[in-house]
């Protein structure tokens, strides 16, 4: 078959397939341009489990930039605008002939709440929800900016600690000069400074074993801070400790330590 033969044939093939294309013939060349917009893209497919990221904001997000015909729908595009929901931690997408994009999406797991308004996964990624109401439970830490990593991995530490004494972490709070200070879900501070804390930490907590329950209960604030032992602040309502006779009495005892005091 000559050129010319294949160059008919090859026209008439693409008139048969009706309107999907527009091409010129000039100078024997041959160039043709898809008419895309008749091939629509009919359905975008979300796949995933999804406990926190809502369909409608998926939608929201999806609807105006899936406008174009099948082949021109931007991959990218789609992938970039998606990944930045709160909830989203991994995306990818694909077209699906001859209608359809699917989006796979895996959601965020929070581990513990950053602050009082995000939340952060278990490898130290903060992202900040609409609303984290359903998320008060989980432990809250602060630290210094860009510290959330090492912040969060001291936490695991103190987590550990605290469970094998049957104490459970509320807060942990790193501040700015790297003096740490945690509070237990039962109310109890601890402060303790900016050396040897864990070191600190783990010598109270073998003192918990020789004191009685409701003294242990009794306690607000203890202050770690000092090279040889610790000073305890009482709770109001608590009384007065008799430590010779190993007995509280009903009146309210004085503070033991200045809370304010700086190591």
């Amino acid at each position: 078959m000559d050129k010319l033969g294949a160059k008919i044939l090859l026209i008439g093939l693409l008139v048969l397939a009706g309107p999907v294309g527009l091409f010129l013939y000039k100078n024997d060349k041959l160039t043709f341009r898809l008419k895309l917009t008749s091939l629509p893209v009919k359905f975008v497919r979300a796949e995933g489990v999804f406990q926190y990221l809502g369909k409608d904001e998926l939608k929201s997000v999806l609807e105006p930039i899936v406008t174009t015909s099948f082949f021109e729908a931007d991959m990218q595009t789609i992938h970039d605008t998606v990944a930045t929901l709160p909830w989203v931690e991994t995306v990818s997408v694909k077209r699906i002939w001859p209608d359809a994009i699917d989006v796979k999406i895996r959601e965020k797991k929070a581990y513990v709440r950053w602050g009082q308004d995000s939340l952060m996964t278990e490898q130290g990624v903060i992202f900040m929800p609409k609303s984290i109401g359903e998320h008060q439970h989980l432990t809250i830490l602060t630290g210094p900016v860009l510290q959330q990593v090492k912040v969060l991995e001291i936490m695991k530490g103190i987590k550990t600690a605290l469970a094998d004494q049957s104490l459970e972490l509320a807060e942990f709070d790193v501040n700015d000069r790297w003096a740490w200070r945690i509070k237990l879900t039962s109310g109890l501070e601890i402060l303790l400074g900016r050396e040897e804390q864990l070191d600190k930490l783990q010598r109270f907590l073998k003192t918990l074993s020789i004191l009685k329950p409701e003294y242990v209960d009794a306690m607000a604030v203890v202050d770690l801070r000092y090279p040889n032992g610790y000073a305890v602040s009482w709770l109001a309502e608590a009384g007065e400790i008799d430590w010779k006779n190993g007995t509280m009495s009903t009146s309210r005892c004085e503070d033991c330590a200045d809370n304010n005091e700086q190591h």
